[in-house]
């Protein structure tokens, strides 16, 4: 098992060691162990878990957010995670498809340029999402 001092997981983790001083503090990471001159030694555990932090912190979850987060995935197992989280997006799976049905006849009342200009307009970030859940439901993990 790898074991990294603060300054090797900044830089691998892309974060200032004030970060991870921070961020042991708050209790969002915790280190390994420590060396006999008292240094802290984080795992690769830690470098994924501080990924996550990250990504969840580009996706605007607060600090607090974060912890809580990251206590319920650690208290559930894999399974109950990836369950649960299947189950909240067939939840707005449906609903997207109430509001799509629901805009049906409105489409279908637009002029040809205006129902393309409707169509352009959808933003990228939109088609990869519909993109992506299509990969996702037509993936089959027991093929």
């Amino acid at each position: 098992m790898k074991l990294y001092r603060i300054g090797e997981l900044a830089k691998a983790a892309d974060v200032s060691e004030r970060t991870i001083d921070y961020y042991t503090k708050l209790g969002l990471i915790l280190p390994e162990k420590r060396t006999q001159k008292n240094y802290r030694l984080y795992s690769s555990e830690t470098l994924k878990r501080l990924e996550r932090i990250n990504q969840m912190k580009q996706e605007k979850y607060t600090l607090e957010e974060i912890r809580e987060k990251l206590d319920q995935w650690s208290t559930v197992s894999g399974e109950e995670q990836v369950n649960e989280k299947l189950s909240s997006l067939e939840i707005r799976m449906q609903q997207l498809e109430r509001e799509v049905k629901e805009l049906e006849p409105l489409i279908s009342n637009l002029k040809p340029g205006q129902a393309r200009r409707a169509y352009t307009n959808l933003m990228p970030q939109s088609l990869a999402c519909i993109e992506a859940i299509q990969i996702l439901m037509n993936h089959n993990p027991f093929n």
